[in-house]
């Protein structure tokens, strides 16, 4: 079955800085370690291997780019062992960088399990519905109901053009919905598509988040730069400012197109949100209060 699975590109090594910098204490929310296979196995069905991605080339990353905090999240190929962003997590404290995660655990983890994530750093669980085969909605429900007492979110990867059913009952939910890649929705299917409408409300009305992330994955483009992702975005920022953050999604695992530059991401952010006020909360205060960063 091995023999089957798709390997990935590695990411480009970061070779400039961004056009407009970064303010102090800036996170990138969205990001994935991947250790030696030896160490930490990966999942036997899964959609894609990657190569090894090391803490210290994602800190590197974070130098280059001007980013201070960043927030590990748990990817697909360690299914609910979530060892490897465990063990980064406890290394950056005690190297004295703040950062937090995002883990994936299956909906029987018992609670000494999630308050040793918490004590780590942990903040949220990840969800991937963007291919529901066998979830049920009464596992979302149970984790969130779990997670509540914690002040943790939950994180949905998810195509919000496709899954009415899930978007209708987001603002029930007792914790926080952060939703991934600006709703993971082709961009050719523009801002007015019912489901990413549905998104915009549950921004205004403070029922989600949304992470300006992973524009090369929704762009009908074959290569940087992505405008039509421009309007998704924007129109993301103007639902609410403070219901976004932005992450990189280094080092970009199981994409077949060209491997996008990890500064250009970061500058259209800039394109995106030319105010640097808003930028600011988008980079700074919005991710404090939602991963619960430290002031």
């Amino acid at each position: 079955m091995s023999s089957e699975i798709p390997f990935c590109e590695a990411a480009r090594t970061v070779l400039r800085r961004p056009e407009v910098a970064v303010p102090a204490k800036s996170c990138d929310t969205h990001a994935h370690v991947f250790g030696r296979h030896e160490d930490y196995p990966f999942t036997a069905n899964r959609t894609y291997t990657p190569p090894e991605a090391s803490l210290e080339q994602y800190l590197e990353l974070h130098r280059m780019l001007g980013i201070e905090r960043g927030v590990l999240v748990q990817p697909s190929v360690y299914g609910t062992d979530n060892r490897l962003h465990l063990h980064a997590l406890r290394q950056l404290r005690e190297r004295g960088y703040d950062y937090r995660g995002v883990c994936v655990v299956a909906p029987d983890v018992t609670a000494a399990e999630l308050q040793e994530l918490h004590e780590a750093g942990f903040r949220g669980v990840r969800m991937n519905l963007l291919f529901r085969g066998g979830l049920l909605w009464a596992d979302v429900l149970g984790l969130a109901d779990r997670i509540a007492a914690l002040g943790w979110h939950l994180q949905f990867l998810v195509n919000v053009s496709d899954c009415d059913d899930i978007m209708d009952r987001v603002a029930d939910l007792p914790v926080p919905v952060v939703f991934d890649h600006m709703g993971h929705m082709p961009a050719t299917l523009g801002t007015g598509e019912s489901g990413f409408r549905k998104l915009l409300q549950l921004l205004a009305d403070k029922k989600a988040w949304v992470k300006l992330s992973g524009s090369y994955r929704v762009t009908l483009q074959g290569e940087y730069p992505y405008p039509d992702v421009e309007k998704i975005a924007r129109a993301l920022v103007a639902a609410n400012a403070d219901r976004c953050v932005w992450g990189s999604d280094w080092p970009h695992p199981h994409f077949p197109g060209l491997m996008p530059d990890d500064t250009d991401l970061l500058d259209d952010l800039a394109l995106w949100v030319p105010d640097a006020e808003i930028r600011e909360r988008i980079l700074v205060s919005n991710s404090s209060r939602l991963y619960g960063f430290d002031d």
